[in-house]
């Protein structure tokens, strides 16, 4: 026998099942950003060290400007 359902329990289930789909992509989406992040943070240390990184004095200049205006 086939028992009736209330709209507002199929609602709920629906809602729950959304709600932990959209938990796992959040979590998801932090973890690769932590991967980019820690990959650009590497790349920078590694450029930092071989000496490579070179600091554009003219826009970091504009920067310091804009923030005492």
């Amino acid at each position: 026998m086939i028992s009736q359902t209330s709209s507002s329990a199929i609602s709920n289930a629906y809602q729950s099942q959304t709600k932990l789909n959209d938990t796992k992509a959040t979590k998801q989406n932090s973890d690769t950003a932590k991967t980019s992040d820690t990959s650009r943070v590497d790349q920078l240390k590694e450029a930092i060290s071989s000496g490579e990184y070179k600091v554009d004095l003219d826009a970091l200049s504009e920067k310091i400007a804009e923030s005492l205006l």
